[in-house]
């Protein structure tokens, strides 16, 4: 494969805490008729602004009596205003919408989210969700296999990655800066066919762990690197685009973050956030996720164009609970084996 002498430059990924985006949407129309749940609800989300709006205005054709505030930011932004709140004694939260079942399994232990067994979870499998209620898968973010189509040979599976082709070629996120990595790192280490010895071997093999899945994304289809371990959707989106790549899933499995969806238990509105959960795993709500590009929760809704059929989809087991109380050490463990 020829290498590309590119360089990547460096991104900021945070500086210091900017200004969340703060959208509350209008009245209702008088003409529709009042629903079931009404009054004031509050959403803190990591989604993306216009999926953010597009998903609170389809709420709200469904349920017109409530008035919902959103505010946006990433996790890192959300958790510490979140905190702050609750240190002041004046959370105003109801409802959060994160990336990863890491933070809110933090969350729950801490005793700050609400059990809801109410919440209709449709057509999403139960494993998909926490077995306390406490917090609610919403659709899958897998992590797999990016290959620039010039690499070696396409691998079937992670173990793979090693083989002495492959040697020198493989980027991946780094865990500190992406969640879904963080997440992926410890997945692996919990499979018993690849473990913590896994990650030494691609240590040895010169695994090179660098920001977030879009360096990785720029290095593989740049020719830097042959292979990458990434989120789905961008090398599917790009392969769209014309770039040379393809999205490979190993025959073991992929990690997936499920951006769960949780009631503070300090919200003063809980019926209208158990709603809004409840839409979330809809049918419609699943077929939204779709329709912005991502994998529903629910396998019985079509995925989108280039993606996967989530039934054939086999994910590497995760621990949460196990997962966020070996956080810190997992991480730093990582760290170790790849030289950081």
């Amino acid at each position: 494969m020829t290498r590309l002498p590119t360089t990547l430059p460096r991104r900021a990924l945070l500086r210091g805490l900017p200004a969340l985006s703060l959208a509350p949407l209008a009245a209702p129309r008088l003409a529709r008729a009042q629903g079931a749940v009404g009054g004031r609800l509050v959403l803190y989300t990591s989604q993306l602004e216009p999926d953010a709006a597009r998903t609170v205005e389809m709420f709200r054709q469904r349920h017109p009596a409530v008035q919902v505030e959103w505010i946006r930011g990433g996790t890192n932004q959300i958790l510490p205003r979140l905190r702050a709140e609750l240190a002041a004694g004046a959370p105003r939260a109801d409802l959060l919408l994160l990336a990863d079942s890491l933070t809110f399994e933090g969350l729950k232990q801490e005793g700050l989210l609400r059990p809801s067994p109410e919440i209709d979870i449709a057509g999403t499998p139960a494993e998909r969700h926490d077995p306390g209620r406490c917090y609610f898968g919403t659709k899958l973010l897998t992590t797999g296999i990016v290959m620039n189509n010039r690499a070696p040979f396409a691998p079937k599976s992670w173990a793979e990655l090693l083989r002495p082709e492959a040697r020198g070629l493989t980027a991946m996120p780094s865990p500190s800066v992406s969640g879904a990595a963080a997440i992926h790192v410890q997945a692996v280490a919990q499979t018993p066919s690849l473990g913590w010895g896994y990650w030494e071997k691609l240590a040895a093999a010169g695994l090179q762990p660098r920001g977030g899945n879009g360096a990785v994304m720029q290095a593989v289809a740049g020719g830097e690197r042959g292979y990458g371990m990434i989120v789905d959707y961008m090398p599917i989106r790009e392969a769209a685009k014309g770039a040379p790549v393809r999205f490979i899933i190993p025959e073991e499995g992929v990690s997936a973050i499920t951006e769960p969806a949780a009631i503070l238990k300090s919200s003063r509105n809980p019926e209208a956030a158990a709603a809004f959960i409840a839409f979330l795993l809809s049918r419609p709500g699943q077929e939204l996720a779709a329709a912005q590009g991502f994998l529903p929760a629910d396998p019985a809704v079509k995925p989108p164009a280039g993606f996967p059929d989530p039934r054939s989809l086999t994910l590497l087991p995760f621990d949460a609970a196990r997962a966020a109380a070996g956080a810190e050490a997992d991480l730093a463990r990582f760290n170790r084996i790849m030289g950081l």
